[in-house]
């Protein structure tokens, strides 16, 4: 599948994504279901209101002018019921499918985040962060069309012409069977022409709006290098061309749905047309009373009143079905990195031994990393050197099981291959160069290596991170804000908060990629110094740029270039010489 609005036409076919989509909404069915009945409700009530009030208020006249007279106590109670049914009904209608979408929605949304976590992060490298933000939040909030848009309007509509089809043959049989006609034009054909019409222009809306978000999102991202470069301008242009394509599908889309209702209109006057033609006669035989006859006239006009929002909701069927084929391929892709179906193994060993290691991020590309050969026993300490490009945080990535890879990787004598991802990272603490920090208090970033540590176990580690006098210098200490991806801490305060997540995870192996990026040499020191102390017995591996003062916390050094092992030497040995 593409995303492309010329290539649509290989996409699964509409009524399998419904069905499909529907399938994923059957935990709310009864929400769903409750909704719809509603909706029928208040629906009929105010066919019934304007039938009963047109057949009251042409009898009454009929009354007043030949003197009789007349019980109205009951067609007026009636009127009153329907009234409140009608009002109270719309009302409550709105709650329950408001609330039937909104746990809809959020149950697809967990659904299509727990696909996209076992391919994170080498099924989505070739997604932009605005792309998958519009699958996760925009396309899924378009889902919400499925529902209140098709299926409510397809089951009243279907409800209401049965409804009144049946009541007009009861009074007259032919005219009952002659407005099949227009209410098929109306509620199927008319429908079904605009959902044809408008399933490209659909598409093409979903994609440039796509587009436009991105394009507004590297916008706000590279402000600086856009203004340095002088392509403001060029890059306004094509926002600009973007958002005019989407505003040429989107007039077209109006388009059609303007001519639909227009059609459906017209099939309501040809309905009347119809009434009255073969109403008036069978009034002047006798055969129809004139309050029917009116009653019968406004049944025909509510009918097309309950069939109107179709064609206009299937003219944004077919933005809704390219949602959904979206979400579904997205959703589909198969993890890069399998998971194995037997148990992770059970060992202390924490021995990592690395030998013909191939990695690369996608078949096209050239080796990230290209006959890695390495060891890293328990209780090790290595540093991996190297330019950058060299292949270091490839190794990272491999040896926690985020990218598939070629040759052979053991844990504890076990080949990494069959140890679940979860397993192997509870066993290697990682430190990113550049860690994330949600957008939550100094406290709960840290608790999310280990939720139930105390105050004392946070302070603990912070020290270690070279980070209690910061701390205690913060107004709010543990409870201070850190703000959206750290954005209220320097990079090296950010940098240090991981590595006391890290710490307090208590893992067996220490994975630190440039972990005194953005520190003074004094404050670097004493961090290594802190790290060889709490890393007692257990298994470091430091990727740095930075050589000084390795020998305080690592036992060997290797070097890396173009994704391979050329040299490992230990410490004794002069750094620098590396």
């Amino acid at each position: 599948m593409t995303d492309r609005p010329g290539h649509l036409q290989s996409s699964p076919g509409g009524l399998r994504v419904l069905h499909r989509l529907f399938g994923l909404m059957r935990h709310e069915r009864r929400w769903m279901a409750a909704g719809a009945a509603m909706a029928m409700l208040s629906t009929l009530s105010g066919i019934g209101l304007l039938a009963v009030s047109g057949h009251f208020i042409t009898s009454m006249a009929l009354v007043g002018a030949g003197g009789a007279a007349i019980n109205y106590y009951t067609p007026a109670a009636l009127i009153r019921l329907l009234a409140i049914l009608r009002t109270g009904g719309r009302y409550v209608e709105r709650l329950i499918t408001h609330e039937a979408t909104l746990r809809v929605l959020a149950r697809l949304r967990v659904w299509l985040f727990g696909r996209l976590v076992p391919l994170a992060p080498a099924g989505l490298g070739g997604l932009r962060s605005a792309e998958l933000f519009s699958r996760l939040r925009v396309d899924v909030d378009a889902l919400e069309h499925a529902y209140l848009g098709v299926l409510i309007p397809l089951l009243v509509a279907m409800a209401v012409a049965l409804l009144i089809l049946v009541t007009t043959m009861f009074y007259l049989p032919a005219l009952g069977l002659l407005l099949v006609l227009p209410l098929g034009l109306a509620g199927a054909l008319l429908p079904w022409w605009t959902l044809r019409r408008a399933q490209r222009p659909g598409a093409a809306m979903v994609i440039h709006a796509e587009a436009m978000r991105s394009l507004a999102t590297d916008g706000l991202r590279g402000r600086a290098e856009l203004a340095l470069y002088g392509a403001e301008f060029a890059h306004a242009e094509m926002l600009a061309a973007v958002a005019g394509r989407q505003q040429q599908a989107q007039r077209r889309v109006d388009s059609l749905q303007a001519l639909g209702s227009a059609g459906v209109m017209l099939c309501a006057q040809l309905a009347v047309v119809c009434t009255l033609a073969l109403g008036l006669p069978a009034l002047r035989d006798g055969a129809l009373a004139p309050p029917a006859l009116t009653m019968l006239v406004l049944l025909a006009v509510a009918a097309f009143e309950a069939v109107a929002p179709l064609p206009d909701a299937w003219a944004q069927l077919g933005a809704t079905l390219t949602s959904a084929r979206r979400v579904f391929a997205l959703a589909d892709t198969p993890p890069p990195v399998i998971e194995p179906q037997a148990p992770s193994p059970t060992t202390r060993d924490n021995t990592l031994t690395i030998r013909q290691l191939r990695l690369r991020y996608a078949p096209d590309d050239a080796w990230a990393l290209d006959g890695i050969d390495l060891d890293l026993p328990q209780g090790r300490r290595l540093a991996l050197v190297g330019p950058s490009g060299a292949g270091k945080s490839s190794l990272v990535g491999a040896l926690t099981r985020l990218y598939p890879y070629e040759g052979s990787i053991t844990l504890g004598g076990t080949s990494l291959k069959d140890w679940h991802g979860d397993e192997v990272r509870s066993r290697i603490a990682v430190v990113e160069q550049q860690p994330y920090l949600f957008d939550a208090s100094l406290r709960d970033n840290l608790r999310l290596a280990r939720p139930e540590a105390s105050d004392e176990q946070l302070n603990a580690v912070l020290a270690q991170a070279q980070l209690d006098g910061y701390v205690a210098s913060l107004p709010h200490g543990l409870d201070t804000w850190v703000g959206e991806n750290g954005i209220r801490v320097s990079g090296g305060e950010a940098r240090r908060i991981a590595i006391a997540r890290a710490l307090l995870a208590d893992a067996p192996i220490l994975l630190l990629d440039e972990p005194t990026e953005g520190l003074d040499a004094g404050t670097a020191a004493r961090l290594y110094q802190a790290l060889a102390i709490a890393m007692r017995g257990r298994s470091v591996l430091l990727i740095t740029h930075r050589l000084g003062g390795l020998s305080t916390l690592v036992d060997h050094v290797a070097t890396m270039e173009q994704g391979r092992i050329v040299a490992c030497v230990t410490t004794e040995v002069d750094p620098d010489r590396v």
